[in-house]
């Protein structure tokens, strides 16, 4: 069984900063895919970012530059630094991982809310 728990969302001002957390248990952590993914009200979730077991990174072209992801595989954590945060930004905030043997596996979410 793997589970993935996000931590780190809440309430900031436009132009603050969060850090988005991710700890998943089982065995898949250091061979998987990590990501995040949002999903504003009423609209589709969307990726925010990946970042593969040997650290490569892929952004939602928009977000460049303000996001960063990384990950710490001794620690089966994934982490999104989010700077300069937007009301447009609001939205819940997915850890995603996916498995070699493509099987994907969800969070539960964690609010992340930007206030003008």
């Amino acid at each position: 069984q793997v589970q993935l728990v996000e931590s780190g969302g809440g309430l900031v001002q436009a132009g603050g900063s969060l850090r988005l957390s991710c700890a998943a248990s089982g065995r898949l952590f250091s061979s998987a895919v990590m990501g995040w993914y949002r999903q504003a009200p009423g609209k589709q979730r969307e990726m925010v970012a990946t970042i593969t077991r040997d650290g490569r990174s892929n952004y939602a072209d928009s977000l460049k530059g303000r996001f960063t992801i990384s990950r710490d595989n001794a620690k089966n954590t994934v982490y999104l630094q989010m700077n300069s945060l937007k009301p447009e930004d609001t939205a819940v905030y997915y850890c995603h991982a996916l498995s070699t043997t493509a099987y994907n596996y969800w969070g539960q979410g964690t609010q992340v809310t930007v206030s003008s």
